[in-house]
C-alpha cells in the first residue's frame, strides 16, 4: 500500500513522486537543508523566548494554539492535541501542569456538562501575549529568510512536483 501525501489540495502518492521526479539534485539537497535551517533557527528562538517566562516550549504552543482556534471552535483536549499533533494523555499532561501554574483553567459546557473545556486565565493571556509579541518581532527580523527559504524549496528542480500536479489535474 503506497501512502498518500496531501500537497495544495491534491492527492498525490509517494509513487507519483517518484514517477514525477526520479532525481533529485545538490540544489534541491542544499534549499531543503537551508529551509530546514530555517525552520529549526526560529523554533530554536521560540523554545528559547518560552523559558526565558519560566514556561516549557510545549505550553507556550497549548496556550498559543488555545488562543488561535478557529472562530466556532470548541477549545477540548481533544482538539487541541489534534492542533498539536500530540496524542491525548500528552495534551492532559501539559493542561494540568497550565492549570496548576495558573495559565489555564478548566470549566464544564453550559449544555454538555460532561465536556470540559480550556480557556486562558488572565495570567496565560498576559504571559502569551508577551511571547507573541516578541514571536511577531523575530518574525519580522527572520521571515524574509524563512520565506525566501520556503520559494527556494518549493521552486527546486525545474519539473517541481506542484507544476507537474497542476498539469495532471489539468488533464483529468
Amino acid at each position: 500500500m503506497i501512502a498518500q501525501l496531501v500537497l495544495a489540495n491534491d492527492n498525490i502518492s509517494l509513487y507519483d513522486i517518484y514517477v514525477m521526479r526520479r532525481s533529485i539534485t545538490s540544489a534541491d539537497y542544499e534549499s531543503l537543508a537551508e529551509l530546514r535551517y530555517q525552520i529549526r533557527r526560529f523554533l530554536h528562538f521560540s523554545e528559547e523566548a518560552a523559558r526565558k517566562v519560566a514556561i516549557e516550549p510545549a505550553q507556550h504552543q497549548l496556550m498559543l494554539a488555545l488562543k488561535g482556534l478557529p472562530m466556532g471552535t470548541r477549545p477540548t483536549i481533544a482538539i487541541l492535541a489534534e492542533r498539536l499533533q500530540i496524542r491525548h494523555h500528552s495534551t492532559v499532561e501539559l493542561t494540568n501542569r497550565l492549570a496548576a501554574g495558573g495559565y489555564v483553567r478548566r470549566h464544564r459546557d453550559g449544555d454538555d456538562h460532561r465536556e470540559v473545556l480550556l480557556s486562558l486565565t488572565s495570567k496565560g493571556e498576559k504571559v502569551l501575549r508577551e511571547l507573541s509579541l516578541i514571536h511577531e518581532a523575530e518574525l519580522r527580523v527572520r521571515g524574509p529568510a524563512l520565506v525566501a527559504a520556503l520559494k527556494l524549496a518549493m521552486r527546486a528542480g525545474k519539473g517541481s512536483i506542484a507544476t507537474k500536479a497542476t498539469a495532471k489535474r489539468k488533464r483529468r
